[in-house]
């Protein structure tokens, strides 16, 4: 189906548009990938701090180094933000293109609730058979949240199953999806390979439903990448836009019925669908996309509450916001492709791996400092020190006038300026 999460291996970010990427030495120091834990008390609250910020295995930022940030990052030549954008990180970028518009805390590992079942998606449905039949069980009965209503006995398609999945965000449909795949742990095990295979590497996966597991996120930049990939494969875009299903009877026990999409911009002109997510500790949360005039752009939403505006009511002012951008607008960063993990893979690979390890950061520009004059914020995480001895080795001729020339094409916005 051309589907991008194909790709397997260990694979390095882009660090901006011009692929200026860390040494492939760096790798000898990379810390261990994030996991969760689902024998840990389970989160029941939202966050009273910051959530971590997520890195490429390498250290460095996916998408560029302007994303590099836990505040409002703008491309220049937009038009004002719409208001009240509530939600603690946001994203909207560019479909095609990959350019990133703007965001908020774009790395930022939030909770993501239900908005995971996308990554579930674009898991299963190329792995499993929509004809395969699945026999509800007890557990998937009596699953803890959104539910389809599947009955222990009752005999489901796949097919059905990533219907109930999309269209009533339905715990119990993922976990019987899940038992199809192999079990939860291989469920699990392969949803993290697609992440990382598409460059998701925010995303920590704890289960396949998005109910809250301790150490379970995603990011803004995560969730479009990978609501990106589902608009783009036929099959799972149908998915997205299927208004109604029909799950069937269990014989003595229940009459058929029928579930309805319940994607709250269903109705936006030129969606291409939608997945929301709530938990306690998530709050609400939401992904989109939507196309116009061959113009296609990407939404997430994190963190946020109904007051004063719904996540998808925040993500549709973005939408509106992101159309009226002009096209080709250079962006803030961008939304990596497969190609460029493999390109920037191979790009680290030293001819001489001792000339690198010689470089240390006060070889170039400080740690994190942007080489436009753009004030420092106080509360922003510094970027990793490798960032800085990446820039020092990338930092000549036309490499360099690219980093500058980026760096001049974003603006960022304080809370009171928004």
């Amino acid at each position: 189906m051309g589907r991008r999460g194909g790709l397997r291996g260990p694979a390095a970010a882009l660090l901006a548009a011009g692929l200026v990427v860390l040494p492939a030495t760096a790798a000898s120091g990379e810390a261990p990938r994030p996991t969760a834990d689902p024998g840990a008390p389970t989160p029941s609250a939202p966050r009273t701090e910051r959530p971590p910020q997520g890195s490429a295995p390498d250290g460095s930022t996916v998408g560029g180094e302007d994303l590099d940030t836990r505040r409002l990052v703008v491309a220049d030549g937009t038009p004002p933000l719409p208001g009240p954008l509530a939600a603690s990180g946001w994203l909207v970028a560019d479909a095609r293109s990959g350019a990133v518009l703007a965001a908020r805390d774009p790395h930022g590992r939030y909770y993501p609730a239900s908005t995971l079942k996308a990554l579930t998606l674009l898991t299963l449905a190329p792995r499993l058979d929509p004809a395969q039949v699945v026999v509800g069980t007890p557990e998937d009965e009596q699953m803890e949240g959104s539910r389809v209503g599947l009955l222990a006995g009752g005999e489901y398609s796949v097919g059905l199953l990533l219907q109930g999945l999309v269209l009533q965000s339905g715990n119990d449909a993922a976990n019987a999806l899940a038992r199809a795949a192999g079990g939860t742990e291989a469920t699990v095990a392969a949803m993290t390979e697609t992440a990382e295979a598409i460059g998701a590497y925010d995303t920590v996966v704890g289960g396949p439903s998005g109910l809250d597991v301790a150490g379970q996120s995603s990011s803004p930049y995560d969730l479009a990448l990978i609501f990106r990939d589902l608009v783009e494969d036929p099959v799972t875009a149908a998915l997205l836009t299927t208004s109604t299903a029909q799950v069937p009877e269990v014989p003595g026990r229940a009459p058929g019925f029928q579930i309805q999409n319940q994607n709250p911009l269903a109705g936006y002109p030129g969606t291409l669908g939608g997945k929301t997510g709530f938990t306690d500790a998530a709050r609400h949360a939401f992904v989109t996309a939507a196309e116009r005039d061959g113009r296609r752009l990407v939404v997430s939403v994190l963190d946020t509450e109904n007051q004063p505006l719904r996540a998808a009511d925040q993500a549709a002012l973005l939408l509106d916001w992101g159309f009226a951008v002009p096209p080709g607008t250079d962006g803030v960063g961008r939304l990596v492709e497969p190609a460029d993990l493999v390109e920037s893979a191979e790009v680290a690979e030293p001819a001489e791996p001792a000339e690198v390890t010689e470089v240390t950061p006060s070889a170039g520009p400080a740690a994190g400092q942007p080489a436009a004059a753009v004030p420092p914020d106080p509360e922003e995480d510094a970027p990793p020190l490798l960032l800085g001895a990446a820039l020092a080795v990338a930092a000549a001729g036309v490499v360099a006038a690219t980093v500058v020339g980026r760096r001049r094409a974003v603006r960022y916005v304080s809370e009171a300026d928004r």
